[in-house]
This record gives C-alpha cells, structure tokens and sequence, in this order.
C-alpha cells in the first residue's frame, strides 16, 4: 500500500508551516503513532484532543491541516492493523543526507514516545519484552545526529529504522485494540 501524496513529509511541512505550528512533520506522525500504539479509542474522534494538546495547546487546527492530520491517523491505524499494509514511520526519503534523516528518525521516537506517555498510564505494566523496547526507543531519541554518510552508517541508520518500526508494532499489539482471532499470529511473528 503506498503512502497517498497527500500523506506525505512536504505535504504535512506546507500545512504545518501555513498554520504557525513549529513542529516537524516526523513529531506529528510519531506522536499520533504514539497515540494509536498506547492505545488511544481509534472510532470517533476522541483521539483529535490529545493529538492537538501536543501539536497546538490543545488548540483547534486549520482546516486543511486538520483533514490531513485526520487522513494520517486513518492511514496509521490501517497500517498498524493490517499487517500486510507494512507500517512505516513517516520519514525524509532516502535522497536526503543521513544526518537528517538520524535527526528526524530521533525526533519521531521522542514524539512517538510521547504520544504513547499521555494516552497509556500502565506503561510500567506493559509486558517485559515492552519495556524493553520502550527504554531502546527512549535511547534512540537521544541519538547522536553527527553520523558519517558512509555504507556502514546507512546501514546501521536502517537497522535502526527497522526496530523502530517492530517496536511500533509490538506497541500496537500489547495496548491497541483487541484484534479478531487469528490476527495476532500474523503479529506474533514478527517478534
């Protein structure tokens, strides 16, 4: 399933940019990540109040900016849901230097991370292998941005992607919601 152009880094940048707001588009999408994987009531829209107490002081959001921002949550919850869809944290493309790309992978955990803090109060009950997942995502947030743009870093830098992504994953699967027999086996794998 590939990402709508409308989904997009740029496209999330230009609205963020027309309506004031001083986030980067990788902290929006981490912090809605973090919402839907701690658990957030995915029907309604009782998810749109913590999303924009993190985005905008709780403030309402630009029209535009606000049916994007709803398109990418719907997008999200598809992809963490269905696993074949492939979730993806939404990040620059392989075109830019590595060390924006390392920067925007460490602002997406953070947010991501965030997200996950105010929606879900028993992240300290969550399962051994969540902990631990949370407290590496917590260290990828503090990386370092001054990498080297060589083969080795590339690949480190997409080793890390990857555990970002599972971790995401197994997040949804420990706090999202109850997924219908036989689902969770396909989730279950790829721990």
């Amino acid at each position: 399933m590939a990402t709508p152009p409308s989904l997009r880094i740029d496209s999330l940048k230009i609205a963020l940019d027309a309506a004031e707001i001083g986030q980067h588009p990788v902290e929006v999408h981490g912090a809605l990540v973090g919402l839907i994987c701690g658990g957030v009531e995915q029907t309604g829209d009782t998810w749109i109040k913590p999303l924009f107490d993190l985005m905008n002081d709780g403030q309402p959001l630009p029209a535009q900016l606000h049916q994007l921002v709803c398109d990418l949550f719907q997008d999200s919850v598809t992809r963490l849901a269905e696993f074949e869809f492939g979730f993806m944290p939404l990040l620059p493309e392989e075109e830019e230097p590595l060390s924006q790309r390392v920067e925007a992978l460490s602002l997406w955990a953070q947010s991501f991370l965030t997200g996950m803090a105010i929606i879900q109060p028993k992240l300290n009950q969550a399962s051994t292998e969540v902990r631990e997942v949370i407290k590496d995502l917590a260290e990828i947030a503090q990386v370092e941005f001054d990498v080297a743009d060589d083969e080795e870093s590339e690949a480190a830098y997409t080793e890390l992607l990857e555990f970002v992504r599972i971790a995401a994953i197994m997040c949804y699967a420990e706090f999202g919601p109850e997924l219908p027999h036989g689902e969770s086996d396909d989730i279950a794998a790829v721990h």
